[in-house]
C-alpha cells in the first residue's frame, strides 16, 4: 500500500481526500501547514506528498524548496486554477505534476497512480550493467541515476523519467507528445507547458558542451533533442 502525506490547511479538503484516496488503496497522512509538511515529507515515510500552494506561514512553494534540498520524493502540487506562475516556479524548483484546483477527485488520483506507476515502472526494468550514454551523459535506469561529466545529477523522478526517454532516442528529435506519455504518464494536454518547464531545468542541471551549446536542443516544430556529442 504506497504511503501520501497530504499537506493543505484546509481541514475540510483534507478530510474529504483522505477518506476518497484511502477508499483508493492508499494510506493517506496529513498536514496542515508547511513547516509540518516539510518535516513529515523528509521523515522517509511516504511514496508521494500532495502539496498545496496557497498555506498561511510556510507557503507550498517554499515548502517544495525546503524538500527538493534534501529528497528527491515524488510532489504533486496543488495550485490556483489560471495561476501559470505558481506551476511554473514549481516545476522548476522539482515539482512532478500539479492539479489545478477545484478539482475531480478522480483526477489527482488518477494523477497520482500516474506517477507511481512510472516511479514503479523504472525501478522494476531489468537493465544491464552497462549505463546508456551520450557524451558526457551517463544514466543508469535501474538505479535511478544519472552523471554529467563524472557529476551525479541531483534530478526529480519526472526529470529522470523525461532525461531516459531523450537518451534512449539520442541523435533524433522526441515530440512533446511522446514525452509526455512516456515521461509523465498522460496525455499532453492542449496549452500545458510542463514539458518546456522541465527541459529548461535539465538544460541547466546538465550544463552544456565546451562550445557552449546546450545538449538538449529544440527542434522547431518536431520537439527537442538530446545531442551525442
Amino acid at each position: 500500500m504506497s504511503k501520501l502525506l497530504l499537506v493543505d490547511d484546509d481541514m475540510e479538503l483534507s478530510g474529504l481526500l483522505s477518506d476518497y484516496l484511502s477508499r483508493e488503496g492508499y494510506s493517506v497522512s496529513t498536514a496542515c501547514n508547511g513547516e509540518d509538511g516539510v518535516r513529515e515529507a523528509l521523515s522517509g515515510n511516504y511514496d508521494l506528498i500532495v502539496l498545496d500552494i496557497m498555506m498561511p506561514g510556510m507557503n507550498g512553494i517554499d515548502a517544495l524548496r525546503a524538500i527538493r534540498a534534501a529528497s528527491a520524493l515524488p510532489v504533486l502540487m496543488l495550485t490556483a486554477r489560471g495561476d501559470d506562475i505558481d506551476r511554473i516556479v514549481g516545476f522548476e524548483l522539482g515539482a512532478d505534476d500539479y492539479v489545478p484546483k477545484p478539482f475531480n477527485p478522480r483526477e489527482l488520483a488518477a494523477r497520482i497512480r500516474a506517477i507511481l506507476r512510472r516511479i514503479r515502472s523504472a525501478s522494476a526494468e531489468a537493465a544491464s550493467a552497462a549505463p546508456l550514454q551520450a557524451g558526457p551523459l551517463e544514466l543508469w535506469p535501474e538505479r535511478r541515476l544519472a552523471s554529467w561529466a563524472g557529476q551525479t545529477l541531483k534530478l526529480t523522478s519526472t526529470e529522470f523519467n523525461l532525461l531516459e526517454v531523450l537518451i534512449r532516442h539520442a541523435g533524433r528529435p522526441v515530440g512533446k507528445p511522446e514525452l509526455s506519455e512516456q515521461g509523465l504518464g498522460r496525455p499532453l494536454a492542449r496549452y500545458d507547458r510542463s514539458i518546456d518547464v522541465h527541459m529548461s531545468s535539465l538544460r541547466h542541471k546538465l550544463g552544456s558542451f565546451a562550445d557552449g551549446r546546450s545538449c538538449i536542443q529544440t527542434v522547431r516544430g518536431m520537439g527537442y533533442q538530446l545531442l551525442k556529442a
